[in-house]
C-alpha cells in the first residue's frame, strides 16, 4: 500500500505508527485517533480499508471516481471531502485531487496526482499539540488550508506576469505569441474560477456540519477558509477583467497606428495627384495647351506643380496628418 504515513494521536501528541499491513494492529481507543495519508492508492487497497474501517461503500466508489470539481458528501456517520489541488506550469494550471474521509476517530488524506504533500502539515500539526488536541476535524482544516494557501501563489504569479504584458502592450505593440498567451491564461483562469466556486461551497458546509467528531470550536475555521477561497476567486475575477483590458488597449492602439499610416497615405497621395494630373494633361499631345509655346512655360508649370505641393504639404503637416 502507498503509505505516506499512518499515525495514532491522543491528547494533541503523537503514540505510535500504525501498522496498516497488519491485521492485529486495528485498535485505536476512543481518546484516540488514527490519520492515514496515501498516495494513489489501487482499488485493492481501498477495499482493505474499507474492510478494516468499516468505510460506507459509496465513499471507496467517490475515491476511485475523479471529481473535476470540490465535493462533500455525508453518509451517516462518515464524511467525503473531494479538494482540488492546483499548481502553475508555464501558463496552465495543472491540477490534482485529494480526498478526504472522516469517519469517529479516522481521518484518511489520499492523494491522486498530486506531487506535494502533507508532510509540512503534519509537522506543524505535531509541534503544536494545543491545536492537534482539536482531533479530526482540524486535520481536515489544516489539510484543506494548505490546499487553498496553494492557490494564492498561483495567481500572484499570473497577476506578475500580466502587468509586464499590460507594460509591453503600452510600450509596444503585442505580437501574435503575446496575444496566444492572453487567450491561454484566459482559458486558465475560467477552468481555475470553476474550481473556487465549488470550493467555497464544501468550506460552507462544513462549516455547519453537525456531527459527533465535528469540534465545533473548528467550525470557524472553516470559514476562514472559506475567506481565502473567496478572495482568490475575487482576484482571478480581476485577473481575467486586466486581461481583457490589455487586449482592448492593444487594439485600440493598432487602429490608432492604422489611422495614423491611412491618413499619411492619403496625405502622400493627395499631394503626389498634383504632378500627376499636371503630367497627365500636358502628355495628351493637344496642340493648343496653356503656355505651351511660351519661351517660360516649362518652368511655370513646374514652379505651379511645386508651390501647390508645399502648400498641400504645410496644410497636412498643420493637420498632423505627417
Amino acid at each position: 500500500m502507498a503509505i505516506a504515513a499512518a499515525r495514532v494521536y491522543a491528547e494533541g501528541h503523537r503514540l505510535r505508527h500504525l501498522r496498516l499491513h497488519e491485521p492485529e494492529d486495528r485498535i485505536v481507543q476512543a481518546n484516540q485517533f488514527a490519520w492515514i495519508g496515501l498516495v494513489d492508492p489501487s482499488g485493492d487497497e481501498l477495499a482493505i480499508l474499507q474492510e478494516r474501517f468499516n468505510l460506507h461503500p459509496l465513499i471507496i466508489e467517490d475515491v476511485l471516481c475523479e471529481h473535476p470539481l470540490p465535493k462533500v458528501s455525508v453518509y451517516g456517520d462518515q464524511v467525503f471531502v473531494a479538494a482540488r489541488t492546483a499548481r502553475l506550469d508555464g501558463e496552465e494550471i495543472i491540477y490534482g485531487e485529494t480526498c478526504i474521509f472522516l469517519c469517529r476517530n479516522t481521518v484518511i488524506t489520499i492523494r491522486k496526482g498530486s506531487e506535494k504533500g502533507y508532510t509540512e502539515v503534519r509537522r506543524h500539526l505535531e509541534g503544536a499539540p494545543a491545536l492537534l488536541n482539536h482531533g479530526i476535524a482540524y486535520v481536515l482544516y489544516s489539510v484543506l488550508d494548505f490546499i487553498v494557501d496553494s492557490y494564492q501563489p498561483i495567481v500572484e504569479a499570473i497577476e506578475e506576469d500580466v502587468l509586464q504584458m499590460e507594460r509591453r502592450a503600452l510600450d509596444a505593440f503585442l505580437s501574435r505569441e503575446d496575444v496566444t498567451h492572453i487567450f491561454n491564461l484566459r482559458q486558465s483562469l475560467v477552468r481555475f474560477r470553476r474550481v473556487l466556486g465549488p470550493m467555497e461551497e464544501v468550506c460552507a458546509r462544513l462549516e455547519h456540519l453537525h456531527l459527533p467528531f465535528m469540534d465545533p470550536m473548528v467550525r470557524p475555521y472553516f470559514r476562514d477558509v472559506g475567506d481565502h477561497v473567496r478572495r482568490v476567486a475575487n482576484a482571478t475575477e480581476q485577473l481575467r477583467d486586466v486581461l481583457s483590458s490589455v487586449f482592448e488597449v492593444a487594439n485600440l492602439f493598432e487602429s490608432q497606428r492604422q489611422g495614423v499610416i491611412t491618413r499619411q497615405l492619403a496625405a502622400w497621395a493627395g499631394i503626389l495627384a498634383v504632378p500627376t494630373a499636371v503630367a497627365g494633361i500636358y502628355g495628351m499631345n493637344f496642340e493648343y495647351l496653356p503656355e505651351l509655346h511660351w519661351k517660360y512655360g516649362y518652368f511655370a508649370v513646374l514652379g505651379f506643380v511645386a508651390i501647390t505641393c508645399l502648400a498641400l504639404f504645410l496644410t497636412f503637416k498643420r493637420a498632423k496628418w505627417l
